[in-house]
Parts: structure tokens; sequence; C-alpha cells
């Protein structure tokens, strides 16, 4: 079966075809720092993340590029508040991004060029814009001319009305149209600027995008991301800078992620209803937290509340649990009882998981595989199923989870803890049924749970 995916641009399914065999170029919309990263983040770049791995999975060689915004209003405005420059600002939370995104098991992308570092190129595309006649300046601003793309709107569906409530336009006498939007924003009094053609100034937002995945990805390249609320105006002025200044298709594949809800209310900083992925983290483990956003299809809105998290929780310690039990039973190497050939029944759930990630990396199901899986697992095990068929179950466990991002391996059990499970072990044999509950409390109250199975005890961390 092969990959397809949903495209934006298209509005359905299409097969995954990418521009050169065997190499997919892959941008991303990044961060602009200058706060803490929120769970509306985390949904987008561990979505983008499960996309590289199975691409990668695949066989694809991905080069995948993420953009830093590291000049904009709201970066001034927080370095004006902190009395910090601007590079202050980015750098900190910069950080803070990266180190979230190591907590949640997100690759680094490829690399992750600055705004500030290409302003010679944005200002060369902006020349070209002009010279092509798709861009006007006026008073040290260029604006980009939407009357001149004939495909402007294409990507969004949206008529001129829906676009003006859309970009939620600031009224300006000089623009020849309200949907004009800024490649270059003259300087103002105590901003960063840099010199350029129509006056000292700084890039606008949009122009960043087209010009870094671009020089770095090719004039066209397969895959766009980024989240559903980028669709428009950022995505669809993209393509317009980008389209006007080459002639040629910018981005084959769009694909945008849905949104984080808090009461079926988009989750937003300007809403004020975010959540941190810090103070999240402080509640739950990152797995969990990953867990949690690959489990609802990645298009579809995912509601945050702290129980769906403790119920996400509860089905990763399962699995946590049934792959410590699969391995107490290979390694125990219990007398087979059954002899059935179980090869196929293994494979066809490789198949499935596979399946349901061919069909626009369709997570939820994939995660919904795995468990079945499990459960076979276990079912074989009940049998007394010869143990290379728990072994070809574990390894297909294995391949699932890290096509997802997933870490969950053998529960690593401290000494101390190991000490007390021979102790309760003794107390068992001894038929000293007090001790061996006092000794499982305070395996408990350390972090770990105690199983027992026909092959031994086995012993879980409690997450």
């Amino acid at each position: 079966m092969p990959l397809r995916i949903y495209n934006t641009l298209s509005k359905d399914m299409e097969i995954f075809e990418p521009i050169t065999p065997h190499k997919v170029n892959m941008y991303v919309c990044g961060v602009t720092p200058y706060d803490e990263p929120h769970l509306g983040h985390a949904r987008a770049y561990i979505t983008f993340d499960v996309i590289r791995r199975y691409l990668e999975h695949l066989g694809y060689k991905v080069n995948y590029v993420q953009n830093i915004t590291d000049i904009d209003d709201k970066i001034i405005k927080r370095a004006a508040e902190e009395g910090k420059t601007t590079s202050e600002i980015v750098n900190k939370y910069s950080m803070e991004y990266f180190s979230m995104m190591d907590k949640l098991s997100v690759l680094p992308a490829s690399m992750y060029p600055r705004a500030t570092e290409h302003i010679p190129e944005m200002i060369n595309v902006i020349k070209t814009l002009v010279d092509k006649g798709f861009a006007y300046a006026v008073g040290g601003d260029v604006y980009f001319e939407v009357a001149k793309f004939k495909g402007y709107g294409k990507l969004s569906s949206r008529d001129e009305k829906a676009m003006m409530a859309g970009a939620r336009v600031a009224v300006d006498e000089r623009k020849k149209n309200p949907l004009d939007f800024a490649l270059w924003k003259a300087a103002k009094p105590g901003e960063p600027f840099w010199d350029s053609p129509w006056g000292q100034g700084r890039p606008g937002w949009h122009i960043e995008c087209s010009t870094m995945s671009t020089k770095y990805l090719g004039e066209t390249f397969d895959i766009h991301g980024g989240g559903l609320d980028l669709v428009f105006p950022h995505h669809e002025n993209e393509i317009a800078q980008a389209e006007g200044a080459t002639g040629k298709p910018f981005a084959k594949y769009w694909i945008h992620n849905g949104f984080v809800t808090i009461n079926k209310e988009k989750m937003s900083k300007s809403l004020k209803n975010f959540f941190t992925i810090r103070e999240v983290l402080s509640k739950f483990k990152p797995q969990v937290v990953r867990l949690f956003l690959l489990s609802t299809h990645y298009r579809s809105p995912v509601n945050y509340s702290d129980d769906d998290l403790k119920a996400v929780g509860n089905k990763l310690f399962t699995l946590q649990e049934g792959i410590d039990y699969i391995n107490a039973y290979v390694d125990a190497s219990p007398q087979t009882k059954d002899h059935t050939d179980h090869s196929d029944e293994i494979k066809s759930f490789k198949e499935k998981f596979f399946g349901a990630m061919d069909s626009d990396f369709n997570t939820a199901d994939a995660i919904g595989v795995i468990f079945e899986t499990l459960t076979l697992a276990h079912d074989l095990m009940k049998k007394r199923t010869d143990k290379k068929y728990l072994i070809s179950a574990r390894m297909l466990l294995s391949e699932f989870l890290g096509v997802l991002g997933l870490d969950i391996k053998e529960t690593s059990v401290p000494e101390d803890v190991l000490r007390l499970v021979h102790e309760r072990d003794l107390a068992k044999k001894s038929k000293d049924f007090a001790k061996a509950d006092e000794v499982r409390d305070k395996v408990k109250a350390l972090g770990y749970l105690i199983k027992d199975t026909p092959f031994g005890s086995i012993t879980s961390g409690v997450l």
C-alpha cells in the first residue's frame, strides 16, 4: 500500500511521490522565541517528528528544515519589558524550546536557520518581486500586491471577504488593497534595523520562510508543514511570494496539524488559555504527553484535560508492564504447550500498523494496533506458545514504538528495589504473606509495582 497524504492545497488524499526518488525535502515553520513553548507547539513538532521518522523508516533521506523567527514585534516587546536585547530574549527562549523538544523525544531538525542570518537573501527576493511588479514601495515600507498574484487564496480557498477577516489587517491608507502585506518594514525608533534599497528597516514575517525554505530545499520542494492556524495568512502569503519570485510551484504537499483545545476552544497565548510544556511536564511524564498527542489523528483537534492525560498514563503503564511481561516469559523459557505456527498472525499486525501509517500518518489507529499486538502476545503466553513467537512480537512492538518515537524499554530497576523484590520472593516462599505485602508497599513507595507471573516476579515503574 503506497503512502497517501492529505494535501491542504488540493483538499484531497494524494499518493506521496517525492520530487527526487528516495529523498524528501521538508520545511516546517518554527517558533518565534519570545515566551515558553506551549502544548500547541508540542502537538505541531511531535506531529512532524513522527512524519519525519516514518519517512526515514520507509527508506527516504529526509532533509528537514525548521526556521527560527528571531526578529518580530513580540520579541521586541518582550525585550523592552525585560530590559534585555532581542538576542538575549531569542537565545533564552530558543534554549527552552530545544530543552522541551528533547524531553518529548523530538529529533533535531537537519537545520534551524534564523531570520536575522538571512537578511541579504530576503532583500534580494523582495527586489525581485518589486522588479516583477508583484510588490511596491511606499514610505520605506514594501508591500506585496495580492491582486497581481492570480493564485492568491488557493491554499485556504477563502473568498476576499473571508481573507480580510482572517488577515485582521490594520487600516493603512498607503496600501493599494487592505490585503496587501508587508515584505519590508521601515525602522521605528529603538528597534533593530538593517540597511536596504528602501531605507533602514527589517523584514516582514512571511518573507523569511519563503526565502529560507527555497534557499535550503530548492525552488520547489516536497513538503511544507505547520499548524492549521498558519494556512492563512502566513502560508498563503508564502506561496504568493515564492511563486511570484521564481515562477515555479512552491511546495508539492502542504500538511497542517489541528489545534489543541481547552474546553473545545483553541489554545493560544492571545486567549490566555494555554499551558506551557514545562507546566504539563511537571505533572505528567514526557512519554505520556507524547502518547496523548499521538492518540488523535494529527489533523483533528485534541482536547486537553488532566483526566485524559491520566488515562493515557494508565495506557502507557499497561504497555510498559506488558513488555516487561514478555521479557520475563522469554527469559524464563517455559515449556511449550502450544505448537501452532503463529507467524502469519503476528505478521498481520505489521501490515495493519503500516497500513494505518500509510493512510495519512494515522497514529491513532497505529497505536490501536500496538495494543492489539500486546493482547496477542499475552494470549500466546497464556497458551505456553514457543517463545520464538514472543520474540517476534517483541521485535514488532519495538519497531512500532520506534516509528512513533515512544521510548518504552524494559524497566530498569535499581539495585535497592531488586533487593526488596528478592526479599519479597523469599517471604512468599516461606508463606510470610504479611511481610511480602509490607515489602510490596515499600517497593511501590519507591515508584515501582510488582506483578506475580507464572515466570516469576516482574517489576515495572509507575508512570
